[in-house]
């Protein structure tokens, strides 16, 4: 059970935090469409129905949250597995994010009976979501750690899980300056399924009950090779990519990293002039300012979300849910937010489609994943413009070093399959256990 006196000093921190800041964020609530559209329900307000209704009693009801994006990756073969495992069952799915949110409805769509808010964690909207949603069983992917939501399930006796847990040094840091936090929020777990036993290891070091941890692999593994992201009728021509082009996709790129790809880009076109590129930005507003960015450099680019109008060979994929797909359709794949301090992004999707990854110094949300990329061959690690042109450069005068580099990074995912069902082996125990299996 959590301790009082920081619930007590959380709670007070909280509320202090809403009477001062309530007109701020009215205002910038009412301003920005994005938060106007979902904060009324993250704080418990007009939900409507139960999900499932009536006719959902005595069937087990599950809820998966998944902070954003990269989460939402992660969970996406679990879920389908539990809809295949529980085909009566009510699943339940949030996400903190708009993007999250958007890309789980697009990718999960048909497996998932009700997308709900995750509420902010003040104690009456988490107590009206958790009675409203009224969940057999919570499982949280990866991270996104709340003292209210997760006090609030233990204080209802429903079983909460963490699968594909994972400590990066920074957030170890955090957690043990604060651990007067985070050691009841970590115990508060039934289990916690981490990705490493170094990952394991330092929640132990932290204080949690060594019986609640198991490590049980990552579930990106499996994601990479399941082909779930792939969207139908996505080719090279739907693309305006020609059919005889070197693609070059650079995904989820961010501020700081674009203007060194179009700099390199520019540079290796007069070596590999039928080569093309493809930059999927992070946050798919910023299409326009990277059109803006390339034609500054010389570069004629076009954008997915303006219909194509134009050509050039540059194209700028300013959508959600369609990176997987285009990293299938290149040759070889760049991984934003790892030359820029933003923690590195996943480089398993390009592999898994048999695809050679390059990726900067920053990968610390991805750091077990790229060593064992960079030990087989799969990988090259770059530090500036110099080095990705560099490492581009022997790629692409290499067709046999690529294919081979690719073959290399497809087959360590293949090595690593079966995560999925060993955490799906878990939720069935638990669920058993609480007679709800």
């Amino acid at each position: 059970m959590m301790d009082m006196a920081p619930v007590f000093f959380y709670n007070l921190f909280m509320t202090v935090g809403v009477i001062v800041f309530a007109p701020l964020l009215f205002v910038k609530v009412i301003l920005t469409p994005k938060y106007r559209n979902r904060v009324g329900k993250r704080l418990g307000c007009a939900l409507g129905d139960s999900p499932g209704g009536a006719s959902s009693e005595g069937r087990p009801r599950i809820w998966v949250h998944a902070l954003s994006v990269g989460e939402v990756a992660s969970a996406r073969n679990l879920v389908q597995e539990l809809r295949r495992s529980y085909p009566l069952g009510i699943i339940l799915f949030s996400s903190a994010t708009r993007a999250g949110e958007s890309f789980a409805r697009a990718v999960l769509g048909h497996q998932v009976d009700c997308f709900l808010p995750f509420p902010f964690d003040l104690l009456w909207s988490v107590k009206r979501l958790l009675s409203w949603a009224r969940p057999d069983l919570f499982v949280l992917v990866e991270t996104d750690f709340w003292p209210n939501f997760l006090g609030e399930l233990r204080r209802r006796d429903i079983p909460s899980l963490l699968v594909n847990g994972r400590v990066s040094a920074a957030s170890l840091v955090r957690y043990r300056r604060f651990s007067w936090l985070f050691r009841p929020l970590f115990n508060s777990f039934q289990t916690l399924a981490m990705q490493t036993e170094q990952d394991a290891l330092s929640l132990r070091q932290l204080g949690v009950d060594p019986a609640c941890l198991m490590v049980l692999g990552n579930l990106k593994y499996d994601a990479a090779l399941s082909g779930g992201g792939i969207k139908q009728g996505l080719d090279r021509a739907a693309l305006q990519i020609p059919a005889q082009a070197l693609v070059w996709v650079a995904g989820s790129t961010h501020p700081g990293e674009e203007e060194l790809i179009f700099a390199a880009f520019a540079e290796l076109t007069r070596t590999f002039p039928n080569l093309f590129l493809v930059v999927a930005p992070r946050n798919v507003e910023r299409g326009a300012e990277l059109a803006a960015m390339a034609a500054r450099r010389g570069l004629s680019a076009f954008s997915r979300s303006g219909g194509f109008a134009g050509e050039g060979s540059v194209l700028i994929l300013d959508t959600l849910g369609e990176l997987a797909s285009v990293y299938a359709l290149g040759d070889l794949a760049f991984i934003g937010g790892s030359l820029v301090p933003q923690r590195g992004h996943n480089p398993l999707e390009p592999a898994g489609h048999g695809k050679p990854v390059l990726f900067g110094p920053f990968m610390e949300d991805f750091a077990e994943i790229s060593r064992d990329l960079l030990a087989v061959g799969g990988a090259r690690q770059v530090h500036d413009e110099a080095e990705l042109w560099t490492g581009l450069s022997l790629w692409l005068a290499d067709p046999a070093e690529r294919e081979r580099a690719g073959r290399q990074a497809q087959g360590l995912i293949a090595a690593r399959r079966g995560v999925t069902e060993a955490h799906l082996a878990l939720i069935r125990r638990v669920l058993a256990q609480e007679g709800r299996g």
